[in-house]
């Protein structure tokens, strides 16, 4: 299954890396880029590469294509084999995936984050990409580009064409943006929430305390293994037969939502 929460630590926190790795996120995101002042770049770059190995590989996001670093992010992370995928920030072409990948080992993944007007208009083109995973949602910078205010409906559209983009490449389910609020468990798995009902596979997380709030929302509870269980038996039971649950009537896509509750599987 693909991960359902990522998880940030600071390129330029060392100290943090264990920590992240232990705080139980299904990734870690070693981060170069927002968390790193300019200064503290390639000194960051050199902490994030002593802690990669093949043994545990860990995702990196690098800097963006319009900045001095990306180059030398790309040469010394792409080829090595302990990172398991490169997060490109500001993603907008084809050619800066290429890019990437021009200096990738076999195993690299590219997880690009969509987080302007023209990485929106790029997407379809991103999502088809080769050794893309899956599209990353930068809901903040997003808002910023576009000049929009709110979290919510202002960016369900956006949210939608990205879900629809993904299932016709062919790739997992999309990530979505991190929630700001960190001390507020039952606002992050409403924004985690809302983001599986249009069709998301996982968030960003900033902090540690974001992320049993991000499972909860993407595991399915106790009602919905019930359901899924006596639609399954009910199936069963009926030798082709047309049979329905719970006064509903029980069709092949229901069937398929019931496996896939079965089996463990959520949006991805």
């Amino acid at each position: 299954m693909s991960p359902r929460s990522y998880l940030f630590v600071p390129g330029n926190r060392a100290e943090r890396f264990e920590k992240a790795r232990a705080a139980g996120a299904d990734a870690v995101i070693l981060d170069l880029e927002d968390a790193v002042q300019p200064a503290q770049k390639p000194a960051a770059r050199d902490a994030v590469l002593a802690h990669a190995h093949a043994s545990r590989p860990a995702f990196v996001r690098i800097n963006s294509a319009d900045t001095p670093w990306f180059a030398d992010d790309i040469a010394a992370l792409a080829a090595h084999p302990g990172v398991a995928g490169i997060v490109l920030p500001k993603a907008e072409t084809r050619e800066q995936v290429d890019a990437v990948l021009a200096r990738a080992h076999a195993g690299l993944t590219v997880l690009p984050i969509v987080e302007t007007a023209r990485g929106f208009a790029g997407l379809d083109a991103l999502a088809a990409a080769p050794r893309v995973e899956r599209i990353v949602f930068g809901t903040l910078d997003f808002q910023i580009d576009l000049n929009i205010e709110g979290d919510g409906e202002e960016l369900l559209m956006f949210r939608s064409q990205i879900v629809l983009a993904s299932r016709l490449a062919g790739i997992a389910a999309p990530v979505d943006g991190v929630s700001t609020v960190i001390d507020d468990p039952a606002a992050i798995e409403a924004d985690a929430r809302r983001a599986r009902r249009l069709g998301f596979g996982a968030k960003l997380c900033i902090h540690p305390k974001q992320i049993d709030a991000v499972h909860r929302a993407y595991a399915w509870s106790e009602a919905d293994e019930a359901w899924a269980a006596r639609v399954l038996a009910a199936v069963a039971q009926s030798g082709g037969a047309a049979v329905a649950v719970d006064g509903k009537m029980v069709d092949m896509p229901v069937i398929l939502k019931a496996r896939r509750i079965a089996g463990g599987a959520g949006n991805t």
